[in-house]
């Protein structure tokens, strides 16, 4: 029995009101009214009610919080019993810069710590290897286990737990792992994400993050997983990231389809190794975005843990209920914010926060309202993180779980989502599964495609942005000048490192890079060997350049 034929069955005169009121509606209706869509194209309706939605169906598509198919929630308890964790991402100038930062942000309510290194860090290369006015001023300078120390000093490592923006090979998550040799604590008590782990969306979105090739890169994830599954076993190795994909311009239901092909990817990547699904996939986490698009957004996540729930059981094989939660880090959109009004900023970031904790996320970070145009201040970041507080203390959004199901319009819009998200999935599939998709550049075409759409709508004016295209003024207000790292405190930075590189033992750096060598060449673990020669005092940039020679460098895909 559909929705409509039970709402007619269960409502008599359910049809005759619906009639008087679409007849009103269509009379008071301007003649020149648009058909609304939202930003995955989905038709959406001026009204939704009963024959919308089957509620016959709630155990089948909702259940209960904790429980298949975790539409609601992914723990029984959800916010009632534990919030979402205040993962603030920073990253500016020195490791002392970064340190007097997250101390800062811990005691403003911050409960985990994330750090972003320098762009020449993404880019595979120490500090005394790029042009130093461009040191430091989008992430934190860590070349070696001495940075990471003094980034993270008088951080708990056994209590703390650590999200490290690093793609492959992983040099953060081994000199995190230096620090905690040197204070004495266990890698088992070592806590955190490998944030950047997934190389597929650099490939898609990301156009400096290719440290390797994508063949290494598969190679050195694979490695990193079966490394922390046997030594750092409380590490997520693991982030599917489906915010590059959205930031480059994916629909929100194309996202959700490109991260969790992806996902299907690594899994069975790490299956064909003989790993077990249920001992890796409660260790894989997500991290997107969350766009203003507030409805859209809520029903991509519900949509999307369902999906996951049911591809974990029924294509991965998993059994264990962990294996089957789909657990993600959302960031408020910094696509949606503006460099004109940037006030009107801490409004947008307040909805997409709304939309994400709404939405059930597990950690969340919130941009300040100066990120369209700088890192930001102490001050927009302390505005970012009381925004988490006020939305939490102050709104009671944790006073009910999953507040928006049995919502017509979200239980209806949620499903249509996942139709969304399944074509998606079924795409990609067609075309070999996510690596071959993203080989062949299918995906970046389709992002391509959806991100020119999307800009011809706010050219038209079809799709409103305040103080862009209306609302204009001709006084945006004076921006917060750019955040740039102290050049003295730089230089010195700079200084004390070649130093350290000319104290250390040339000959413990010639044989760990030499056994890095061997084990890219043959069939040892890779990152192994990385957290060795991190140990011994190699840099990033040496350990990057070692596996670039034997692995190839990670060449753009061009897609016309």
């Amino acid at each position: 029995m559909t929705a409509v034929e039970s709402t007619q069955l269960a409502l008599p005169g359910f049809d005759a009101a619906k009639q008087r009121w679409e007849d009103a509606y269509t009379r008071q209706l301007p003649a020149d009214s648009d058909v609304k869509r939202n930003r995955s194209g989905i038709e959406i309706k001026p009204l939704y009610g009963p024959d919308d939605w089957d509620g016959t169906t709630y155990l089948d598509t909702l259940g209960f919080p904790g429980e298949a198919p975790y539409t609601r929630g992914i723990y029984p308890t959800m916010y009632r019993g534990r919030t979402w964790t205040q993962r603030q991402l920073i990253g500016l100038g020195t490791p002392e810069d970064y340190n007097e930062r997250i101390r800062f942000l811990i005691d403003n309510g911050s409960t985990a710590i994330s750090l972003l290194p320098c762009n020449s860090g993404f880019r595979g290369l120490d500090c005394d290897e790029v042009p130093f006015p461009l040191l430091g001023t989008c992430g934190t300078v860590v070349n070696s286990v001495d940075h990471m120390d003094q980034a993270l000093a008088g951080v708990d490592l056994a209590s703390i737990s650590t999200a490290m923006n690093d793609p492959t090979p992983f040099t953060l998550l081994a000199y995190v792992l230096g620090v905690a040799k040197r204070r004495g604590v266990p890698f088992d008590k070592v806590t955190g994400t490998s944030n950047q782990s997934d190389y597929i969306s650099h490939y898609v979105a990301n156009h400096m993050f290719y440290r390797l090739s994508q063949p290494g890169s598969r190679r050195l994830l694979v490695d990193h997983v079966e490394y922390c599954r046997e030594v750092v076993p409380n590490w997520n190795p693991v982030s599917v990231v489906g915010q590059h994909m959205q930031q480059a311009g994916a629909t929100p239901a194309e996202t959700m389809g490109f991260t969790l092909s992806t996902a299907i990817q690594y899994a069975e990547d790490c299956m064909a190794r003989g790993m077990d699904p249920d001992e890796i996939l409660p260790r894989f986490t997500f991290f997107f975005d969350v766009s203003i698009s507030l409805f859209e957004e809520v029903a991509k996540f519900r949509a999307g843990r369902r999906i996951w729930a049911r591809i974990a059981r029924e294509r991965l094989g998993a059994k264990d209920p962990r294996s089957w939660r789909f657990k993600f880090h959302g960031q408020t959109s910094g696509v949606d914010l503006t460099a004109q009004q940037p006030l009107n900023n801490i409004a947008r970031v307040a909805v997409q926060a709304v939309g994400g904790i709404l939405s059930g996320l597990q950690s969340m970070h919130t941009d300040a309202y100066d990120e369209a145009i700088t890192c930001p201040t102490e001050e927009t970041a302390r505005i970012a993180v009381a925004t988490q507080n006020i939305l939490r203390e102050e709104a009671h959004l944790c006073d009910v779980i999953d507040p928006l199901g049995g919502s017509y319009y979200v239980e209806a819009l949620t499903d249509q989502m996942e139709e969304e998200i399944l074509a998606v999935m079924a795409t990609v599939d067609a075309a070999g599964g996510m690596y071959e998709a993203v080989g062949s550049g299918l995906v970046q075409r389709m992002i391509g495609q959806s991100a020119l759409a999307a800009q011809n709508r706010i050219d038209r004016g079809e799709e409103k942005i305040v103080g862009v295209n209306c609302f204009q003024t001709d006084d945006d207000g004076v921006p917060p000048p750019p955040m740039r790292p102290d050049a003295d405190a730089m230089r010195k930075h700079v200084h004390d490192f070649i130093v350290f590189k000319e104290a250390r033992s040339q000959a413990d750096v010639d044989r760990a890079l030499g056994q890095l060598r061997r084990a890219a060449q043959g069939d040892t673990n890779v990152f192994e060997q990385v957290v060795e020669a991190a140990l011994v005092g190699v840099t990033h940039g040496e350990i990057v350049a070692a596996l670039r020679d034997e692995l190839g460098f990670g060449d753009p895909l061009v897609v016309a």
